[in-house]
């Protein structure tokens, strides 16, 4: 069996994303992950104690997971509240659990200020994104974590050869 995949549990169907709804993403390749017991489950924010639901966050000023990570960026709600602190627990605790399983790879819910990994939202509470990736995927790759969006999964099962398409 190959290395275990970290993935978001809102796209295993948990209802834990902010409004309180999953983003469930059906594709065989998870039915095949599951089946051989590689898939590991984590929402980063609900491990860091954060309810749901909750109040949308964004990461502001259009910055990036990493500058949350350096101290350079904060993560704000749509209220103006701070929760980096929780923000950033939330990307430990991933990391923990990804380090203590043996994942390799992590799939994980794009636009997300955690779990984003090619854009995220660009802390306007606009709807408007940018390129870059939350405070949870600059974390898991900063540490040798292969990150992959939902939208990726393809070419997540083609790189780890376990592909059935």
């Amino acid at each position: 069996m190959g290395a275990k995949i970290l993935v978001s549990a809102c796209l295993m169907g948990h209802a834990v994303r902010y409004d309180g709804k999953a983003k469930p993403l059906v594709h065989p390749a998870l039915d095949r992950w599951r089946e051989q017991g590689r898939l590991v489950t984590i929402c980063p924010e609900m491990s860091a104690g954060m309810p749901v639901p909750r109040l949308p966050a964004e990461i502001e000023a259009a910055k990036t997971g990493a500058a949350v990570l350096s101290g350079a960026a904060r993560v704000l709600e749509s209220d103006g509240g701070d929760v980096t602190a929780q923000f950033r627990q939330a990307a430990d605790n991933a990391l923990a659990l990804a380090l203590e399983t043996g994942c390799g790879y992590a799939l994980l819910i794009d636009g997300s200020p955690s779990c984003g990994s090619t854009s995220i939202y660009d802390g306007s509470f606009s709807g408007r994104r940018h390129p870059g990736e939350g405070v949870t995927a600059a974390l898991l790759r900063a540490n040798g974590i292969k990150v992959f969006s939902h939208g990726e999964i393809d070419a997540l099962a083609a790189l780890a050869g376990f592909s059935e398409i």
